[in-house]
């Protein structure tokens, strides 16, 4: 609705995604404007934590790094169930296409904990996150049409 409570374009719109979108995220009972700002909240907030790890990087402190930087990472990533369901995201997850990029960003998520919390190793720690975002990042562009293929050809245009 706008001002004047007469329907916005921005409703229509929500409407139409939702047709085009049904509802089967973790939250059914809200409408898809709130499953969008759900979304948000939660990848805002992950990013956030993500950055707050930084900063205790920066400061010295691996462990809180760690874990502040994986659950951040972690967040992210769960942000999406309000839009498309947890169901639907851990089958998007293991789609072959998708299957090794979450893999590694799992085992290096684990890893990173690992190496803050047992290990009490920085450099692993630093090793397993770059290698996490990475994955995260290369997890995420599968979304995006040809963008693998963009950035495996742009790649190779420079290293070879």
């Amino acid at each position: 609705m706008n001002f004047f409570g007469e329907p916005s374009n921005a409703d229509d719109a929500l409407n139409l995604v939702e047709t085009v979108a049904p509802n089967e995220s973790a939250c059914p009972s809200m409408g898809f404007k709130h499953r969008l700002y759900g979304f948000l909240g939660c990848a805002v907030l992950g990013i956030l934590i993500s950055v707050l790890g930084t900063f205790a990087m920066f400061s010295g402190n691996f462990i809180p790094f760690a874990v502040l930087y994986s659950v951040g990472n972690i967040l992210t990533l769960l942000s999406t169930g309000f839009l498309i369901g947890p169901v639907t995201q851990m089958k998007q997850m293991v789609d072959p296409n998708r299957l090794v990029a979450t893999i590694v960003f799992v085992v290096s998520l684990a890893l990173t904990l690992v190496a803050a919390i047992w290990w009490k190793k920085a450099f692993l720690c630093i090793l397993f996150v770059v290698i996490q975002s990475l994955a995260f990042i290369w997890y995420s562009i599968s979304y995006i049409p040809f963008a693998r293929d963009f950035i495996k050809s742009f790649v190779g245009d420079i290293c070879f």
